[in-house]
């Protein structure tokens, strides 16, 4: 198989206030984020990397996706490293996050049209790719309202266009069902599933045991910034134990080595 995304042993660590070592319960100022954290992801799959809130997960996609350094080991995106080629990962790259906020006044028509030209897309182009994702995700009848006057969902399939204007070969997704309907969620996985049939590179960051079981192909389990499993969904559903007993397993063995 094609390695498209390899990470390779890195770390990331934040200095924490007196208020961050309050709420994270602890007497040091330093926190280890993501410590020697490695996986590879191949071409035409969807990699799930799982664990609870503040295991590590969004910020090793915001190393991945060159918003943020490690401090120590490397990220390659199709041979390309995040450190030292940072143009040439992003053209290849979608990254969706729930921190990313689009401006309420205009409208999903001007956006598509704003990072089209961004990415430089030739006009004929962005305007078949625009009729088809705005066609997919129902947004074609909302083309020229404000954005500050959709509804939550529809927001956030705009900004799944936005992510994906450019056809990147990785999509990320941090938490990509995260505040959605029933309804919007499935039309999202859906075309997760059809772009990974069309040989894109997609990571899914998330803490719900179910929506990696319907969608990954791999996992990873990430807890305290380790990964502490690896493996193809295929083989966990060999064995007696599921994804949450397997994944609770970790949880307790961690909590009592740390």
């Amino acid at each position: 198989m094609n390695v498209v995304l390899s990470v390779e042993n890195i770390s990331k660590t934040f200095r924490l206030s007196k208020k961050q070592q309050k709420i994270e319960r602890t007497s040091s100022n330093l926190k280890i984020a993501v410590n020697n954290l490695s996986f590879q992801a191949y071409q035409g799959e969807i990699y799930g990397l799982l664990g609870p809130n503040g295991a590590g997960k969004t910020t090793a996609l915001r190393c991945i996706s060159t918003l943020i350094k490690p401090d120590s080991g490397d990220i390659l995106i199709d041979g390309h490293s995040v450190i030292k080629e940072e143009d040439a990962v992003r053209k290849k790259l979608g990254f969706l996050t729930s921190d990313l906020k689009l401006e309420e006044f205009f409208t999903p028509n001007y956006l598509y049209d704003y990072f089209s030209k961004l990415h430089s897309i030739d006009a004929s182009v962005a305007a078949k790719r625009k009729k088809m994702l705005f066609e997919k995700f129902g947004i074609d009848q909302f083309a020229e309202v404000k954005v500050g006057e959709l509804s939550t969902g529809m927001r956030q399939k705009v900004q799944i266009t936005v992510a994906l204007v450019h056809d990147p070969e990785v999509i990320i997704f941090d938490e990509p069902t995260n505040g959605l309907d029933v309804l919007t969620a499935k039309v999202v996985m859906d075309y997760l599933k059809e772009l990974r049939d069309a040989g894109k590179t997609i990571i899914v960051s998330t803490h719900i045991f179910s929506l990696v079981e319907r969608l990954c192909d791999r996992v990873g389990i990430i807890i305290n910034g380790k990964l502490l499993l690896n493996e193809p969904l295929q083989s966990i559903a060999s064995t007696e134990a599921d994804l949450e007993t397997l994944f609770f397993n970790l949880v307790k063995t961690e909590s009592e080595v740390v």
